[in-house]
């Protein structure tokens, strides 16, 4: 049985209202002293292996009130999920393009070529952003490939001499096709710590010189915040 377009519409804000009164109450009955409630963090595939760990270790120390409730996906989506008010927190690349959004800079980096062990790359031997010529690209549209298109662009690499192999927005499924030998990859620095440890890995200085891979916390508007998700680390 598959339900109907509009009955998916009508799930969808059911859904939203039963997790917009799950909030409310616990907004409304406090425990003396201790801050509860919801609180929704959207983390990018890139940081979650890097942040989901001592994010609840931090919340479990500091706010164990606190109900977290851990979300992954590219920026795009996280932005899109953020401005429909199902999600707290999220983390996002090159806020730049959204001077809309209340944004914290947390992490900053220059991204790094990661290839397949035979290509003999070295963490302290960087290498010129034309090497990477096979590419398995983060998809077009995701936060991380526009960096990436500038990047080339100031490197004056056109689209001629980048020869995407394949297009994904996972950064998991990216490093798997490193390893299997079907091309290169370029990731932010602290999403190719753990490919390195199977394949190589090695900076690319050239890159993004002003500023780096950039990730970003930003919270949604304050009509939709409670205490509980100012409370968490990062506000």
């Amino acid at each position: 049985m598959r339900p109907t377009q509009a009955r998916v519409v009508v799930i969808e804000h059911a859904r939203r209202a039963l997790g917009e009164l799950d909030r409310t109450r616990a907004e409304v009955r406090p425990s003396p002293g201790m801050v509860t409630g919801i609180v929704t963090v959207g983390l990018l595939e890139s940081t979650a292996d890097l942040l989901s760990g001592p994010l609840v270790a931090a919340l479990a120390r500091d706010q164990p009130g606190i109900d977290l409730r851990l979300f992954t996906a590219y920026s795009g989506h996280l932005q899109l999920r953020l401005g429909r008010g199902d999600l707290d927190l999220i983390l996002l690349y090159d806020m730049d393009s959204t001077p809309s959004l209340n944004a914290q800079p947390l992490v900053r980096g220059r991204p790094w070529a990661v290839a397949p062990p035979s290509a003999c790359l070295h963490a302290d031997r960087p290498v010129p952003f034309a090497r990477v010529a096979e590419n398995i690209m983060t998809a077009t549209g995701h936060g991380l490939r526009a960096l990436i298109d500038a990047a080339a662009a100031r490197a004056r690499v056109d689209e001629t001499q980048m020869d995407v192999v394949v297009q994904t927005n996972s950064m998991q499924v990216q490093k798997r096709l490193v390893l299997a030998g079907h091309g290169w990859t370029i990731l932010p620095g602290w999403g190719s710590t753990p490919a390195s440890r199977t394949a190589r890995s090695a900076p690319l200085p050239c890159a993004i010189p002003k500023s780096g891979a950039r990730s970003s916390c930003a919270p949604r508007e304050r009509d939709g915040r409670h205490p509980a998700s100012r409370s968490s680390p990062g506000n």
